[in-house]
């Protein structure tokens, strides 16, 4: 089968950044699924591995971990999907991903490709939709008021993938106000389409935005991105007892000035279920059956900005330079080989 991999870590415009290559077709056993891959996205954690994986390897590390395809075979042990079944979703981080025309899945985080979608469109979703999800409904438990605070969620970074599914997520599923963060105009206009109620700027300090607003404080914030340089600031806006849920990788994060408030602290990692093979590791799979209707009832649309053309090294490599840039709206996408 065709794949692109890399052996050693480094910077895009290396030559071997990324590879064209030719891998034997894996076999389905267990529980895997073998899928045939029609389109992956490209998610910031691609290129936090492809850059930073400590001392390379002599291997070939296949990445990509949001796909949409067709299943081709199963395992023995496989019991809620066929072959010919339509699907979507995120893969694992330790084992090969979707940058590769087969791909083996556990059948328990694997959802139904929405029939309202096509290939490209789909695969935008399962990584960010899995992340949002665990961080509003398992982690925030932001139906769960917050005494005192507004009835509101912040979104810090509301244009990027994650925070694009987030803001739809609540409008669907929640009577909550939606402040989404966002500091371009294109940005601006983005997260107003999808559904955010109020939209203010992370390049400035955002707790006098808040107050602005005239709405109280937010029970809960989810920020995706610069949760470092940003703490001090949501402390402030934040409402006592609320709580806090990030995604992203801070250098340091000194947790002390949250006691005075009681704010609890979250994190929120998509891949933990499947890592460590947790008891409830299929509910990844029912949270993107549901989604994937909550699509085919117009309720959330796909977040897909941009397809960058086939699946192939030098269309990877654009994928991971536009992610880098930090410039990227939504979600990237490849399709077809």
């Amino acid at each position: 089968m065709r794949a692109i991999a890399f052996k050693q870590p480094g910077p895009i415009d290396r030559e071997d950044s990324l590879v064209d290559i030719e891998l034997p077709d894996p076999v389905a056993t267990g529980r895997d699924l073998l899928v045939r891959v029609h389109a992956a996205s490209v998610n910031p954690v691609d290129v936090k591995v492809r850059a930073g994986m400590r001392g390379g390897s002599e291997e070939w590390r296949v990445l990509g971990y949001d796909a949409a395809g067709e299943v081709v075979a199963v395992g023995p042990e496989v019991t809620g999907f066929k072959v010919g079944d339509v699907v979507m979703y995120a893969g694992q981080i330790d084992r090969p991903g979707s940058n590769a025309e087969l791909q083996l899945v556990d059948e328990r985080i694997v959802g139904p490709k929405p029939q309202s979608l096509d290939w490209a469109a789909a695969a935008a979703l399962p990584l960010t939709t899995i992340t949002a999800w665990e961080a509003l409904f398992d982690k925030l438990e932001v139906k769960r008021a917050i005494p005192g605070a507004a009835p509101a969620v912040l979104i810090v970074n509301g244009a990027g993938g994650v925070g694009s599914i987030t803001i739809q997520l609540l409008r669907a599923l929640t009577d909550l106000t939606v402040i989404a963060t966002a500091s371009r105009d294109e940005t601006k206009a983005w997260v107003k389409e999808l559904g955010a109620h109020h939209v203010i700027s992370h390049r400035e300090p955002m707790a006098p935005q808040i107050e602005a607003l005239g709405i109280g404080k937010p029970g809960h914030v989810f920020s995706t991105s610069h949760t470092d340089d940003h703490l001090a600031d949501i402390l402030q806006l934040i409402a006592p007892q609320g709580k806090l849920c990030l995604i992203d990788d801070p250098k340091t994060l000194d947790v002390m000035p949250l006691k005075t408030k009681a704010i609890s602290l979250h994190w929120e990692l998509m891949f933990t279920r499947s890592l460590f093979k947790t008891a409830d590791m299929g509910e990844q799979g029912r949270l993107l059956a549901e989604v994937a209707q909550l699509i085919d009832a117009g309720q959330v649309r796909s977040t897909l900005t941009e397809t960058l053309g086939m699946i192939n090294a030098d269309n990877l490599k654009k994928a991971h330079a536009l992610i880098e840039s930090g410039k990227a709206r939504g979600k990237v996408v490849l399709a077809g080989w």
